[in-house]
C-alpha cells in the first residue's frame, strides 16, 4: 500500500477490485452464491495461468531432478484408506444449538474473565488478526455489566479444543454472546463423497480427492520404471482439490474447491534429510520472491515436535502477512517414508528402490513443498494493490488504483493504445503492432476514451507497460512508440525492437 493513500480496508478494495475488473465473481451469483467456491473471471483466469506457468517451469522444466505427472481426481477409495485420509482427515467441529451456526474448533477462541485471581464468566470471539483485542473487550464489557468490581486480568486466549467438559457449557457462543448452546467438538471429515457407476451403494463409494499428494505415490513406481530419474528426484503435480471445509472464509484463502501444486522429493533414506528439507525451504522463499512478494511480508513457522504428526521429521510453513493477518502460504514438510510404505502395505505392492552401494533395497524418505495457487493468487493481489494521489497532465491532483503486478504474473504484459480513435494511420500501426505482439504476448489493444484513462485502466489491471501510438510514430523517422511504465508512469520513446527485447528480458 501507498502511504499517500492508505485504504480503510484493504481485503474489501481486494474483493471488490477482484470483482469489478473480472479478477473472481462468486460462483452461482446468479443464484445467490454458494460459500467456498468462485469463478475466476478473464484477468483472474490469465493471472493464476501465469502463476502456475512460473511455478511449473522454474520447478520442472529447469531442473534436471523433476518430473510432472497429472493424475485423476477420483481414484481408487483405498488409496486413501491408505493415507489415513478416511479415519483422520477430519476437523473438529463445534455446533451452536441455537443459532444453528457450525465452526472449527481451532479457529474459535475463548478466555475465562479473572478479576481479583477468580474466573468470574467466560468470552469468546472467532479467529481474526485481532481475536486477543476482542477478547479482552469482550471481557471488560462482561465485568461492566455484571458490575463486578476488581482488577481484570488480561485475557488467555484459548481454542475451543482446549476446553474441558466442565467448561464448555460456561463459554459463550459467538452467535449468541450466551453460554450453553455449543456443543463438544466432534471429528468432521472434510472429504467429499460420491459414487462411481450406476448403483449407489457402499460398492460404489469415492471420493474427491483432498490433496494432490497421493496421486504422487501411487505412481512412484510408474514414473521410476517409464523414465532415468535417480535418487535425489521430485515428481511434481498441478491440480484441483477438493475440502468439505466447515467454515470457508477470507475470500479465496479458504474454499471448498481450490488448486494445488505439489511436489514430492524422494531422498535415500539415509541422506541428510534436514540439509534437503532446508534447502528446499530457501528454494520456495527465493521463488515467492521472485514473482513479487516481499520480503518483509514472509516469515517462517517451524511446527512443534509435540504437534507433528507420529511419521513426520519436522514441517516448516512459510508464512504471509495476508490483509487478515500473517497465515499459512507454503507449506515444507518431511515426511519419511511414511506414504510409500502404507500404500506397499495396502497394496501389497513393493515400493522400493536397489541401492547398489549396499546392494539392499529401501524405501525412500521425502521432502514435500505444497502451496496453493489461490492462496499465491491472493498474496500477490494484496502485496500489488496500490493507491496513491497522483499529478495530471494538468497538474491537478487524483487517485489513481495500481497493482504492481510482476511482469510474470500480470494478465495483460502491454497495453497498444492508438493516441485518437479516429485517425486511420494511427490506428492501422497501432493494430499491426498488436498483431505481431499477440503472437507470443497476452496483450490488450485499447482506443477508448481519453489516452490518461486508459492508462488508469491498465494500471488497476496491472499491466506493466503501455505502448501509445502517436504523430511521432507515423510523421518522423525511426518508427518509435511512446513506452509507459506502470510503476513510475514515466514515458519514453522505444522502437519495436526495443519493445520486444524489453519483453524478452522480462517475461520469462
Amino acid at each position: 500500500m501507498s502511504d499517500s493513500a492508505e485504504t480503510p480496508n484493504l481485503m474489501e478494495a481486494l474483493v471488490s477490485l477482484a470483482k469489478r475488473r473480472g479478477f473472481i465473481y462468486a460462483s452461482s451469483e446468479i443464484y445467490g452464491g454458494l460459500n467456498g467456491f468462485f469463478d475466476y473471471g478473464p484477468l483472474g483466469t490469465e493471472l493464476k495461468r501465469n502463476i502456475r506457468d512460473c511455478w511449473w517451469r522454474d520447478m520442472v522444466q529447469r531442473r534436471d531432478d523433476i518430473v510432472g505427472i497429472e493424475t485423476s481426481i477420483i481414484m481408487h477409495p483405498k488409496v486413501w484408506e491408505a493415507s489415513g485420509h478416511v479415519a483422520g482427515f477430519s476437523d473438529p467441529l463445534v455446533d451452536c444449538k441455537v443459532s444453528k451456526q457450525r465452526y472449527r474448533a481451532d479457529q474459535l477462541f475463548w478466555s475465562p474473565v479473572v478479576v481479583d485471581g477468580k474466573i468470574v464468566g467466560y468470552v469468546s470471539a472467532l479467529e481474526s488478526e485481532k481475536t486477543v483485542e476482542e477478547l479482552q473487550a469482550a471481557a471488560e464489557t462482561f465485568k461492566r455489566k455484571k458490575a463486578i468490581t476488581g482488577a481484570l486480568a488480561p485475557v488467555v486466549a484459548k481454542d475451543f479444543t482446549e476446553a474441558s467438559e466442565a467448561e464448555i457449557p460456561l463459554i459463550p457462543s459467538p452467535a449468541t454472546g450466551e453460554p450453553g448452546s455449543l456443543t463438544a467438538p466432534r471429528a468432521f471429515n472434510m472429504m467429499f463423497q460420491t459414487n462411481v457407476g450406476a448403483m449407489s451403494d457402499a460398492s460404489s463409494v469415492a471420493y474427491l480427492r483432498p490433496e494432490t499428494a497421493q496421486g504422487m505415490f501411487v505412481d512412484f513406481k510408474n514414473v521410476v520404471d517409464t523414465t532415468r530419474v535417480k535418487l535425489p528426484f521430485g515428481i511434481a503435480q498441478i491440480g484441483k482439490s477438493f475440502r468439505n471445509e466447515i467454515t470457508p472464509r477470507n475470500f479465496i484463502f479458504r474454499s471448498r474447491e481450490f488448486e494445488q501444486m505439489e511436489m514430492e522429493y524422494f531422498i535415500h533414506e539415509d541422506a541428510d534429510w534436514a540439509k534437503c528439507h532446508e534447502e528446499w525451504i530457501t528454494w520456495c522463499e527465493t521463488w515467492l520472491k521472485s514473482i513479487g512478494l516481499p520480503a518483509s511480508h514472509l516469515s517462517r513457522y517451524t511446527h512443534p515436535k509435540e504437534k507433528l504428526a507420529f511419521y513426520s521429521r519436522g514441517t516448516v510453513d512459510i508464512m504471509f502477512k495476508y490483509p487478515f493477518g500473517v497465515q499459512e502460504l507454503w507449506g515444507i514438510a518431511a515426511r519419511g517414508s511414511y506414504d510409500l510404505t502404507q500404500h506397499a502395505n495396502a497394496s501389497g505392492k513393493p515400493q522400493e528402490l536397489f541401492d547398489e552401494a549396499s546392494k539392499k533395497k529401501f524405501v525412500p524418505h521425502v521432502i514435500e513443498p505444497a502451496v496453493g495457487v489461490d492462496r499465491i493468487f491472493l498474496a500477490v493481489l494484496a502485496a500489488a494493490y496500490a493507491v496513491e494521489d497522483v499529478k495530471d497532465e494538468k497538474g491537478n491532483v487524483e487517485q489513481r488504483t495500481v497493482l504492481r503486478l510482476s511482469p510474470r504474473l500480470a494478465p495483460v504484459k502491454v497495453a497498444i493504445l492508438p493516441l485518437l480513435k479516429n485517425k486511420e494511420l494511427l490506428t492501422n500501426r497501432a493494430k499491426a503492432l498488436h498483431a505481431k505482439l499477440q503472437k507470443r504476448y497476452a496483450v490488450q489493444y485499447d482506443d477508448g476514451g481519453a489516452i490518461g484513462k486508459r492508462y488508469r485502466r491498465q494500471d488497476e489491471a496491472g499491466t506493466p507497460w503501455c505502448v501509445t501510438i502517436d504523430f511521432d510514430t507515423i510523421e518522423k523517422p525511426g518508427d518509435t512508440f511512446t513506452l509507459r511504465e506502470r510503476d513510475s508512469m514515466a514515458q519514453r520513446r522505444i522502437t519495436e525492437a526495443e519493445l520486444f527485447a524489453l519483453l524478452d528480458e522480462q517475461v520469462y
